[in-house]
């Protein structure tokens, strides 16, 4: 009888150690749906872009174009009627722009940006200019077409 009592009845310790499986399943689950809905939550500004062929933009009749700027130096500037000003902050321009439109019914600005201005600095005008209650943006370019 002795020979059989020679290995004692092992306990069992519980077991200290956290089973992470589960744990990556759901992190994986969480990754592929943050991925999925990421690019649903970018913001962004809608703008028509014009084919390479584009006709030149009628303005409203008896209404003075609103045209704003943005030097290379991301300066910006409005001219109403072709009449321009001094270099103007952001906010000076929303509220400008927001008066001008008040009183109009269709709310185009056009801008004319720097070849070399910073891309950041035009969509945070044409922000601005959504903003302000402009209801379409009409980009100004120059008509080089290569023949």
């Amino acid at each position: 009888m002795k020979g059989m009592g020679m290995m004692p009845h092992a306990r069992r310790k519980p077991m200290s150690e956290i089973n992470v499986v589960p744990y990556i399943d759901v992190m994986l689950v969480l990754l592929v749906i943050f991925m999925v809905t990421a690019p649903m939550l970018t913001q962004g500004v809608k703008v028509d872009l014009p084919n390479t062929s584009a006709d030149a933009i009628q303005p409203e009749k008896n209404v003075e174009s609103i045209i704003v700027s943005v030097d290379a130096n991301g300066a910006y500037f409005l001219e109403v009627g072709g009449k321009g000003g001094d270099p103007m902050a952001l906010a000076d321009i929303r509220e400008q722009v927001s008066k001008i439109l008040a009183g109009r019914q269709d709310g185009e600005v056009l801008v004319r940006g720097d070849e070399y201005v910073d891309y950041g600095t035009v969509v945070r005008l044409m922000s601005t200019l959504q903003g302000a209650g402009a209801s379409r943006v009409g980009l100004i370019t120059e008509d080089n077409q290569v023949e």
